[in-house]
């Protein structure tokens, strides 16, 4: 959890934009009130009521001197005549006893009643009066409760509002309209507040991040060949480096082959991990054919008895036809070695490239059959969103996310807590 509370305050970019803009599109069409949602659906209910209201003043005296008919005409002005003179109770009996019998109860049982209610509210003082709101009205009273917030009626308008900020955070446009379309099920024509539309995204990110939500798989070959893909600069040096100390803590023997020939400084960073996890880290003359160190880092692997060998590979971007046909050579050479190899292709996915990410996926997953995805950088993006375009389009497990530089910034991913920080809801 103590990973997940630095990722949303790393991701607080997505989330100041996501909810700057919630904001102002409630603010939009908003109404002040938050009662305002919940008068026009008791209206219907008070016209009825109000009409009957009249009916029962009449026959409600009428059941009390049901042997004379003639008598309900008379009683209704009786008991506008009684208020002004409760102070005289003697006069009352002496003039007429039937009358003073029903006038004495009314002060004591009726009035919390009908009557007292029915009588002296002509239907204006209804609304207004706290006393008539509380029966049965248990929203109005928690909305009380709390401050009061704008709410908009969801509509079309508000929903296309929706749609286009969900692509300004990089969900994509077909991912972003699902989420909307999803989002207005079941609450098209309701009040809305941004806390309660925050909620709902963070139900709906949730529900599509967790099917990928998987952590690498571990086989009983040995060794599990992991070949880690990516463009320039993606963090997949880095991240080998935290996965190897990881693996390493956990109590598996690890071997790193150092398969980006034609960058120095990735050898470098690599041998600074692998002392820092103890885990031995093959190298090869700068400019070498890094399918030829894959093999020879294979048998190196099995003669140590390594349970896994993780391969860097040269960053390489996916327009350029040559660099990808040479990572499609590793793959061949390493299934000489081992035909189900490499068990493991994981793809590091930079974050800050938005929706360039989902073409990554593509070509890489046709050249080296990718089989998990690692994401970096969160932490330096406006546009986490599109975590959750790749979860949507493709159906990839996401094994990591990372929001750092230190090992404790990689971590495994957890959907819930991933939408709470992308939305930035607390708790």
């Amino acid at each position: 959890m103590s990973f997940f509370k630095k990722l949303k305050d790393k991701l607080f970019k997505s989330s100041s934009k996501l909810e700057e803009g919630l904001e102002a599109i409630v603010a939009e069409g908003a109404t002040d009130s938050p009662e305002a949602e919940s008068l026009p659906p008791p209206q219907p209910g008070d016209v009825e009521p109000q009409a009957p209201a009249e009916v029962e003043a009449v026959p409600a005296p009428a059941a009390r001197p049901a042997p004379r008919p003639p008598v309900p005409v008379t009683p209704p002005p009786a008991p506008v005549t009684p208020p002004p003179a409760p102070a005289q109770p003697a006069a009352a009996p002496a003039s007429s006893p039937a009358a003073s019998a029903p006038a004495e109860p009314a002060p004591r049982v009726p009035t919390p009643a009908e009557p007292a209610r029915r009588e002296p509210a002509p239907h204006d003082p209804a609304p207004h009066d706290p006393g008539t709101e509380r029966p049965g009205l248990l929203g109005r009273l928690f909305r009380r409760d709390t401050p009061a917030q704008p709410r908009r009626v969801l509509d079309d308008a508000m929903l296309e509002s929706l749609e286009e900020l969900l692509i300004q955070a990089d969900m994509g446009v077909d991912t972003a309209l699902r989420v909307a379309a999803n989002l207005a099920e079941g609450h098209m024509g309701r009040r809305l507040s941004v806390n309660e539309i925050k909620g709902l995204l963070v139900a709906e990110v949730t529900r599509i991040m967790e099917p990928v939500a998987r952590p690498m798989p571990l086989y009983a070959s040995r060794p599990q060949v992991v070949l880690v893909v990516g463009v320039n600069g993606s963090g997949k040096t880095t991240t080998i480096g935290k996965l190897a100390s990881q693996f390493r803590a956990a109590g598996k023997k690890v071997v790193i082959a150092a398969g980006d020939t034609f960058r120095a400084a990735a050898v470098e960073q690599l041998q600074v991990w692998g002392e820092r996890a103890g885990v031995p880290v093959m190298t090869a003359p700068e400019g070498s054919d890094p399918a030829s160190l894959a093999f020879d880092a294979m048998e190196r692997a099995q003669k140590d008895g390594a349970d896994l060998l993780m391969i860097d590979t040269a960053g390489r971007l996916q327009n350029r036809q040559d660099l990808m046909e040479e990572l499609a050579k590793i793959v061949r050479v390493i299934r000489k070695k081992d035909p189900e190899a490499p068990h493991n292709t994981l793809l590091v996915l930079d974050a800050t490239t938005g929706q360039n990410a989902l073409a990554q996926v593509d070509i890489f997953r046709r050249i080296a059959d990718v089989s998990g995805l690692v994401m970096t950088k969160l932490d330096g993006t406006a546009k986490g969103g599109v975590l959750v375009a790749l979860a949507d389009r493709f159906g990839l497990p996401i094994h990591a996310i990372g929001v750092g530089e230190t090992i404790e910034d990689l971590s495994p991913f957890d959907p819930e807590e991933f939408a709470r920080a992308l939305v930035g809801v607390d708790g």
